[in-house]
């Protein structure tokens, strides 16, 4: 989307004010112990007996970090205990190294404040990680119905950016299994400088008309798996944005949503390519995208989109099933001279179907100053659901082959 680069420049800055706030690379962690004891050979830090209250009511922030301090600061496996119960938060701030393996379980909920005074930045952001785990059968939730009505993005493009629910920065190796998040009061979910994360068997909910609700947006990032996971947002299901590479989206259901993107791509300069890329076995329902590419006409980067394969994905009534979009310009922010400086080749689109709510079920809508080169299309055979057209492809400065498909979807 088109605010995604503006969120990663943010991070960057806050990042880089806030270098010399970090702990050194092997530096030990300063806090009080947990208090079930801290030390050895792993621990584990319950939030109750720390003093948070499950009540949904009373402000359980301190009991949460002092569980993080205690966790970072001790060796081998420690564990965060989030108990059955409704938390209540403001922003929490997990930042290492820190000495062992790092667990949240989350059987309970966590409930963000709705006060926007309290958050500088995003709802909960761990930073500087090497072993993270997340799992659970609790919640998060951003209580973002409370907040929708301050977001201005859709007005202006420089918008003052409500905060994400959960944040990844520079983390590795991390798993987030079995847990929700629902309602943030943007982005359920940011991954940014991070490397080999799964994000498996989570879903993510929110309404459909709900603002900037992207379910998982990434950048910058590699070795990114997201699996067995259901997603309906007022957004992106998943956005891929640049500087991402290795990623792998299979057993994904979307919908409502804008479908799974890669992009925006090229809004902003210093934009790093994106590649391999693999979406397999995947449904979508209503959303108003189905699998999407897209970059700006007037983009400010020259970076390259290539080698993404898309199979084995079903189409439920989808606007737009399969979408390159060179021309994407949201809030009428881009200048329309064709100029486009990014490259996309080497996609594969093969056994897509189902239906289509627009005739268009695929637009391949390229540069004519850099046309999309290596495009495959394989079997494909969604049909519009509707009775006052028909089905039909619209392709535009695209070079590839088409086999399988049906006769109105083959562009070549």
């Amino acid at each position: 989307m088109g605010f995604v680069r503006a969120l990663f420049l943010l991070a960057m800055v806050c990042a880089a004010a806030h270098a010399n706030d970090y702990p050194k690379e092997g530096a030990k962690a300063e806090g009080p112990a947990a208090a079930s004891g801290g030390g050895g050979g792993g621990s584990t830090h319950d939030v109750v007996k720390l003093g948070g209250k499950g009540d949904g009511k009373t402000d359980s922030t301190k009991a949460v970090n002092e569980a993080w301090t205690a966790a970072c600061a001790g060796t081998g496996k420690q564990t965060i205990v989030v108990p059955k119960g409704d938390f209540l938060t403001g922003p929490l701030n997990f930042t290492g190294p820190c000495k062992g393996d790092i667990v949240i379980q989350l059987d309970g909920n966590l409930l963000g404040s709705t006060d926007l005074a309290l958050f500088k930045s995003n709802w909960i952001e761990i930073m500087r990680l090497e072993s993270l785990e997340i799992s659970g059968k609790g919640k998060l939730d951003g209580q973002g119905a409370a907040v929708w009505s301050k977001n201005s993005c859709a007005k202006k493009y420089d918008c003052k950016i409500l905060p994400n629910t959960l944040v990844l920065d520079f983390v590795n190796n991390g798993l987030i299994s079995g847990i929700s998040l629902v309602n943030p009061k943007f982005f359920h979910m940011n991954v940014f400088k991070s490397k080999n994360i799964t994000i498996k068997d989570v879903t993510i909910t929110a309404p459909g008309d709900s603002p900037n609700t992207d379910g998982i947006h990434m950048g910058d990032s590699s070795k990114i798996s997201i699996i067995d996971t259901v997603i309906g947002t007022g957004d992106d299901c998943i956005s891929i944005g640049p500087g991402t590479e290795g990623v792998n989206i299979s057993g994904v259901t979307c919908g409502p949503g804008h479908g799974i993107s890669i992009g925006s791509l090229g809004r902003y300069k210093d934009e790093k390519d994106v590649t391999d890329v693999t979406v397999k076995n995947c449904v979508l329902k209503k959303s108003t995208n189905g699998v999407r590419i897209k970059s700006y006409e007037d983009a400010a980067s020259v970076l390259t989109a290539s080698k993404f394969t898309y199979e084995n994905i079903k189409m439920e009534d989808v606007a737009n099933p399969i979408i390159i979009d060179m021309k994407y310009c949201p809030n009428k922010i881009c200048t329309a001279n064709g100029n486009s400086k990014v490259t996309i080749k080497d996609i594969t689109f093969k056994n897509i179907t189902g239906t289509s709510s627009t005739p268009e079920a695929v637009s391949l809508l390229c540069s004519d100053k850099l046309p999309c080169t290596g495009v495959t299309l394989n079997d494909i055979k969604v049909e519009y659901s509707g009775t006052n057209n028909k089905t039909m492809a619209v392709c535009k400065n695209a070079k590839g082959t088409a086999t399988g498909c049906l006769k109105e979807l083959s562009c070549f």
